[in-house]
């Protein structure tokens, strides 16, 4: 039954629970198990504490008895990566520099809003150091792998929060994303990721990488996304860049399919190197949408790579975040994160609103684009996974990480809804993921067009191996 109880969706979970076939304190106690099982292979999670974690799921197990559910997640098991302050776990963020006392007794506005729906916190996921790369590493932790070959990476920064879904040690888990975050891990790893429009989740604190970091919901299928969604959008008034909340009911609207959308499919942008297989999976992904009734046109969003004006903004955001370490706190820290946030620093006050600029102009290119396409589809990575404890591929031109990672962070400049959901595997079994972009603040209709594909193309009955070990 074990391998049944991982395999449940959030929304199967609930009705389980309802039904009284399942109660949270066995659910939580399967998937702590599987957490103890595989995750030496995969290194997905920072911090378990069974504990706790049986207690809150008990505390719910109680309320089902009494008839008194809490909220729309009660007892449901959520892996938080290791960003996000919860009031009974330090949160790291994957350095040494941070002083765990600090962040005890506070909550981020997701896990407030998680809490008030009874969830279980099942562990803290591992994130690079300050979440500042596409890969998972830091110094504290180390290397996370893909849970469908441990040899391969499992993407970043929310490389653990992916790992915990793909494996079912949680059905839903939480990520940002500044750059790619959710989606890079989501891609590799065969789950479903959402980077929300900017302002639509509640974060805080703030993040240092600005407007371009989101936070979102990681899941193994779209309508667990939309429901994690209905929690996470909650009002938080720490936020004062979210936008105000427009009460959309996530999973209400998933409903409708995309029959008479006019939708965009991009294989490229114009100027991406694609992997052969990558670009036949997407472009079978595509069909699917046209079989169900859009209209798919092929043409390019039309601007060119924002690459340089996005590692101004972003790793400008990681030199702020370490502006008052000194030296010696420096020496504890990722090297290739002080060398990146260095060179960062001596970047003008010209430079970065230069960059600042550019976004301005692609985000209104893009909001004039979806004046006439509802969605626009892309590969969400231009590779299946390459090898772990690496920033780029083997043998591959660039030193960092965004070179790879072409197709996302273009989205977190304009503030975009982007969403990743597995549409094949290549030949050495390592899952592909496609991306639907909707304009700013569609992020339910993304959502509905991703449902509808999977419903129609479904990979969700296919684990890694390490699931059933």
């Amino acid at each position: 039954m074990s391998h049944e109880i991982l395999a449940l969706t959030a929304v199967e979970l609930l009705q389980h629970y309802r039904d009284k076939r399942l109660s949270p304190v066995e659910v939580a106690t399967a998937m702590l198990d599987q957490i103890e099982r595989v995750d030496d292979h995969t290194n997905g999670f920072c911090l378990v504490d069974r504990d706790t974690s049986l207690g809150l799921a008990r505390e719910a197990e109680q309320r089902y008895l009494h008839g008194e559910a809490q909220g729309l997640l009660d007892g449901v098991p959520v892996a938080v990566k290791d960003v996000f302050l919860t009031p009974m776990w330090p949160t790291l963020r994957g350095s040494r520099t941070v002083d765990p006392a600090t962040t005890l007794n506070k909550s981020a506005p997701t896990t407030a809003a998680l809490a008030r729906h009874g969830y279980v916190p099942i562990g803290k996921t591992t994130t690079p150091e300050l979440g500042w790369k596409g890969v998972t590493d830091n110094p504290i932790d180390g290397v996370t792998n893909n849970p469908w070959n441990p040899e391969r990476t499992a993407g970043g920064s929310s490389g653990g929060s992916a790992v915990a879904v793909a494996l079912g040690m949680a059905p839903l888990a939480l990520g940002t994303d500044a750059g790619g975050s959710i989606r890079i891990p989501a891609a590799f790893c065969g789950i479903v990721g959402l980077k929300p429009s900017f302002g639509e989740v509640p974060h805080w604190p703030a993040s240092p990488f600005g407007t371009l970091a989101h936070a979102g919901p990681m899941t193994w299928t779209v309508e667990d996304c939309a429901l994690m969604m209905n929690v996470l959008t909650e009002a938080d008034h720490r936020d004062t860049h979210a936008i105000p909340r427009r009460g959309i009911d996530y999973l209400a609207e998933l409903k409708g399919g995309v029959r008479g959308l006019k939708i965009a499919y991009s294989p490229n942008l114009g100027y991406v190197d694609v992997d052969p297989e990558v670009e036949a999976a997407v472009a079978e992904a595509v069909k699917v949408f046209e079989q169900l009734g859009a209209e798919v046109v092929r043409v390019d969003p039309g601007f060119s790579d924002p690459l340089a004006a996005f590692g101004h903004l972003f790793y400008g955001g990681a030199a702020n975040a370490m502006r008052d370490l000194g030296p010696k706190k420096r020496e504890l820290m990722d090297p290739a994160l002080v060398s990146v946030a260095e060179r960062a620093a001596k970047l003008s006050m010209l430079d970065y609103m230069g960059a600042v600029n550019e976004s301005m102009a692609l985000r209104e290119r893009m909001a004039n684009f979806h004046q006439k396409y509802d969605l626009l589809l892309t590969p969400t990575l231009p590779i299946t996974a390459f090898k772990t404890g690496r920033e780029v591929p083997e043998d591959w031109p660039h030193t960092r990480w965004p070179t790879w990672t072409p197709f996302t962070y273009p989205f977190n400049m304009t503030g975009q809804p982007g969403l990743s959901v597995p549409c094949g595997f290549d030949n050495q079994g390592l899952p592909i993921g496609l991306q639907l972009v909707g304009a700013r603040f569609n992020d339910a209709l993304v959502l509905r067009a991703g449902h509808a594909y999977q419903q129609a193309a479904p990979l969700t009955a296919r684990r890694p191996p390490l699931f059933h070990s």
